[in-house]
């Protein structure tokens, strides 16, 4: 069990998905990781309320799900929000950098401070000024966010794009045929950024999940309506993995180091 009480800047710290089913989604993961829900109420500029469902370990907060709207959400996916200690200022910096602003600055009362963006390739992301929810309290362990992958056109210039909006670091493996970029807080890896191995392959940023066996993860992924799409394999010093899509096709990875 591992908690987290506060995120650097720079490192993950958050995830969420907006997705068409909520409600079979929240079965899906639920079944898988273990999580249980709690509904926040968000008033809608329709009047009408709608329900964000805060994600819990043993009553840590993991990740966020919420129904997507009906018409303009485009392809739902993981979104990986960064720690920022100036939501405002980060948020301005997102332009000079060659990146959108899709979501101007929003204030969560109680919560935190943020914004979603399109990085200079491509890849959605947020950024997350805590005040009151840190993000993801329970990490690195089991039903958890453990890792955050972008595979890019360009991988170095993206590691550039995150080093320069939070003025962190990067460290670079030789994998032979490429170099893996860990981009990295206070020395110590916190993302990775690597190229792409197909051209057609959409950029995002793949959300991996702690698991405590793999091939069983996998298997119950399937059982429960989602898709393996690709095996489990293993990496020599860094453990066993697999990428899997949910029921409404949403892709992410589990892990075991």
């Amino acid at each position: 069990m591992s908690t987290v009480e506060s995120y650097h800047q720079g490192v993950p710290c958050w995830v969420d998905l907006l997705t068409p089913d909520v409600e079979a989604t929240r079965t899906f993961y639920g079944e898988l990781f273990g999580w249980e829900y709690d509904a926040r109420p968000m008033p809608m500029e329709s009047g009408e309320t709608a329900y964000y469902y805060m994600a819990a370990l043993g009553g840590r907060n993991a990740a966020g799900l919420m129904q997507a709207p009906e018409a303009g959400a485009g392809a739902p996916s993981w979104r990986t929000y960064f720690a920022v200690d100036d939501a405002e200022a980060s948020a301005a910096r997102i332009p000079e950098l060659g990146g959108t602003v899709l979501l101007p600055l929003a204030e969560i009362p109680g919560s935190g401070r943020m914004t979603i963006a399109v990085d200079a390739g491509g890849a959605v992301f947020g950024l997350w000024q805590a005040q009151g929810h840190i993000g993801s309290a329970a990490v690195n362990e089991a039903g958890a966010p453990i890792w955050h992958e972008l595979q890019s056109g360009d991988a170095p210039a993206a590691a550039t794009f995150y080093e320069s909006l939070t003025g962190d670091g990067r460290e670079v493996t030789s994998m032979g045929e490429f170099d893996y970029i860990s981009l990295t807080a206070e020395g110590k890896p916190a993302a990775g950024i690597m190229p792409k191995q197909d051209e057609a392959q959409p950029t995002d940023w793949l959300v991996y999940f702690g698991v405590d066996d793999v091939d069983a993860s996998a298997a119950q992924a399937e059982a429960l309506g989602g898709r393996v799409v690709e095996a489990p394999y293993s990496i020599e010093g860094v453990g066993r993995m697999a990428v899997l899509a949910d029921p409404q096709g949403v892709v992410f990875a589990i892990m075991r180091g």
